[in-house]
């Protein structure tokens, strides 16, 4: 399989770049370092957070600005800092606008180190009767709907919170295509595939005879944009494996597990978690879902890495088990090979990963 330019697929960084030369991404101050990702754009937060009554969706034909004007509680100045508190919603303003061409459409998630902090975001456009999803040929104001479900954040202008992914054409490979890459890429001895690939839980732990980890509640403010400052002690309780039954997941509680599988993005492809799958039970899995080309690359550092799932209940407790199927990642064809891999000299915090917490605490 062989990714040429123009064709359809996952732009890669080239192309993303070379969309904000176009102003078809406009930016309202210039681009951060390492802002353009290998298949994605890191979104910026602006100067303004609105607190809101409750999440919503503009709906056809009708403007975010107007809705906010509808249903917001107050707004408040972020330039210098403020904290977001657990349990309420928020909208901000991004610092990204887009002018789409007609036939390239856009989709978002939240990146990983806020999924991790349990922080829950959605990205919003006008018009939109969807959540993270941006139709082909959109003009117009992006923004973020923010929601911290375990710690308090401080955020500010600039954090990065949520990523953005632009498609032209059908990009998504079937069963049948990841069959045959599997016999070259892929790390694990005997992947399986139904509507992508399939992921089970690891719960026997490594060495150090972890298997996850436990949000803490009624812990102080994590800075968004500090890593390596905060000691795991306080913020998350180690789970250790259990001669009973699996491990019980509480509807209040957020975990931080590792699948069973090796995970391998060949740099001909990108990935994406499969957030909520009613077919394997009652949880949501990995609120960040982008996975890019060469994550888990042999040749970027990546040999082994694991997908760090960020999991919790939905209304009822519900028991894992070792090797249980927890979710898929489905794949898509980039458009063309990225510049650069994930891991291969662009500071990723994530590649060669196992189990693994953001990049905000000392390990």
């Amino acid at each position: 399989m062989n990714a040429k330019e123009n064709s359809d697929g996952i732009l890669p960084d080239s192309a993303i770049e070379a969309m904000i030369a176009a102003g078809e991404i406009d930016l309202a101050t210039p681009p951060d370092a390492r802002q353009v990702q290998p298949a994605s754009l890191d979104l910026r937060l602006g100067e303004t957070a609105y607190r809101v009554r409750a999440s919503f969706l503009p709906g056809r034909d009708c403007a975010v600005e107007k809705k906010l004007d509808r249903f917001k509680l107050h707004a408040f100045d972020i330039t210098g800092g403020a904290v977001l508190e657990t349990g309420c919603v928020y909208i901000v303003p991004l610092l990204e606008s887009l002018a789409l061409p007609q036939e390239v459409a856009a989709s978002a998630n939240p990146k990983s180190s806020t999924g991790r902090l349990d922080v829950f975001t959605r990205v919003i456009a006008d018009n939109g009767d969807a959540f993270d999803q941006i139709p082909a040929g959109y003009r117009g104001p992006l923004y973020l709907e923010i929601s911290p479900r375990t710690f308090p954040v401080l955020v500010r202008t600039g954090s990065r919170l949520a990523q953005i992914r632009f498609r032209r054409g059908h990009a998504r490979l079937s069963d049948e295509e990841l069959g045959t890459l599997q016999t070259t890429s892929f790390v694990s001895s005997d992947p399986r595939f139904f509507e992508g690939l399939v992921l089970s839980v690891d719960l026997a732990g490594g060495e150090d005879g972890l298997i996850g980890y436990r949000g803490k509640r009624h812990t102080g403010v994590i800075d968004v944009d500090r890593p390596d400052a905060y000691e795991v002690a306080d913020f998350w309780e180690p789970l250790r494996p259990s001669d009973k039954a699996g491990l019980i997941l509480d509807p209040d509680q957020f975990y931080i597990l590792a699948s069973r599988e090796a995970v391998h993005v060949p740099a001909e492809t990108a990935a994406e978690m499969v957030p909520f799958d009613p077919l394997v039970g009652e949880f949501r899995v990995h609120y960040a879902g982008f996975f890019d080309p060469g994550f888990g690359d042999d040749t970027a550092g990546g040999r082994g890495s694991r997908a760090v799932l960020e999991v919790r209940s939905r209304e009822v407790p519900f028991i894992l088990e070792h090797g249980q199927t927890v979710g898929r990642l489905v794949y898509e064809r980039m458009a063309a090979l990225p510049k650069a891999l994930y891991g291969a000299g662009l500071g990723s915090n994530y590649q060669g990963q196992a189990l693994k917490l953001s990049k905000h605490f000392r390990v």
